[in-house]
């Protein structure tokens, strides 16, 4: 299964960092938010990843073409450096595609512009590649396919204001739009999606606006509550907090063996 990242965003509300590079790259402890994701998923089993590039998109090709793990691990060198332990990286069985989806491109438009790439894929993962969780992922797929859901996507409570939703007893979604409080729960921007959602998009239309709409009057649209961690990276008090929990080492989205 493929899990398609949305990484061409501008990063507006994090300017002290996106103007220099894409939001993506702004490090969490010594790695970027988005090896942190992709890290994530790679421990559930989902390791062929498409990344939606727009914004700085040569930025994230540039960090993977350089990217070397000894210089975030401890190892051991021998014979001047011909013999290095651990001898693999921690990507080594990562496949990722990466492709430009334009400047301005909103998410439906990105996914759009993919769409051949995930094609014989009956479902897909994707996500919004601005936050981190500790939510076992695979929950989410065997609810979408038990339910026989379009799109499917996680809820969280976050201190911020988002798009607010409702989802009943049975996951499914009742009421999706407009600002939320602190009695509403978000997409949480982890998603598992069907092929048929193409068909419920038109050109230029934004993912949760229109489409999820038309998925809402089909009742095809079903989420699962999670209210353990979630965090996303929206604002410089954000990027803090996550290098703070870092820090002192409380690093719950570090779902992976020995958190390397």
């Amino acid at each position: 299964m493929k899990v398609v990242l949305f990484c061409g965003g501008f990063g507006t509300r994090l300017r002290e960092h996106s103007e220099v590079i894409p939001k993506p790259l702004v490090d969490v402890g010594n790695r970027p938010l988005l090896w942190h994701l992709m890290k994530y998923y790679a421990h559930f089993g989902y390791r062929d990843f498409i990344l939606c590039l727009g914004y700085k998109g040569e930025m994230i090709k540039q960090f993977f073409l350089d990217y070397n793990s000894y210089l975030y691990r401890d190892f051991v060198m021998r014979d001047g450096g011909a013999r290095l332990t651990p001898a693999d990286s921690d990507i080594a069985d990562w496949t990722i595609q990466f492709v430009d989806t334009g400047l301005h491109a909103n998410i439906g438009q990105r996914l759009m512009k993919v769409r051949r790439l995930l094609e014989g894929e009956e479902h897909f993962l994707a996500n919004y590649s601005d936050q981190l969780s500790d939510f076992p992922i695979q929950e989410l797929v065997e609810f979408h396919r038990k339910e026989n859901m379009i799109v499917s996507f996680l809820s969280s409570k976050p201190a911020h204001s988002f798009h607010q939703l409702e989802v009943d007893d049975n996951g499914l979604v009742t009421r999706f739009g407009g600002a939320a409080d602190a009695n509403y729960w978000i997409n949480g921007g982890y998603m598992v999606l069907s092929q048929a959602v193409f068909d419920y998009m038109k050109e230029g239309e934004e993912l949760v606006e229109e489409p999820f709409a038309r998925l809402l009057e089909k009742r095809k649209l079903g989420s699962i509550k999670y209210a353990g961690f979630w965090a996303s990276m929206d604002t410089f008090k954000d990027k803090i907090m996550f290098d703070r929990m870092h820090g002192r080492g409380d690093r719950p989205w570090e779902v992976w063996p020995n958190g390397k």
